[in-house]
């Protein structure tokens, strides 16, 4: 009886053990997703400060050429 019943508990740790082994796997892949995305819109952020400064040289240009 009591054997049996070290049996079925010893299964029910196993199981615990196999679940948080799946949550583990699951955080290991949002972080890499998340750092996946970080390293995008770090690259991104990038081209926006060049492209904000591109905008505003033309306008400075058209401007000056509407008075010149």
């Amino acid at each position: 009886m009591a054997i049996a019943r070290d049996e079925i508990e010893i299964e029910k740790i196993r199981a615990s053990i196999r679940h948080m082994d799946a949550n583990i796997e699951h955080m290991r892949m949002q972080n890499e997703k998340l750092a996946a995305e970080t390293t995008k819109v770090r690259q991104k952020s990038r081209w926006y400060l060049l492209v904000v400064g591109s905008g505003a040289t033309l306008a400075i240009v058209a401007i000056a050429k509407l008075f010149l």
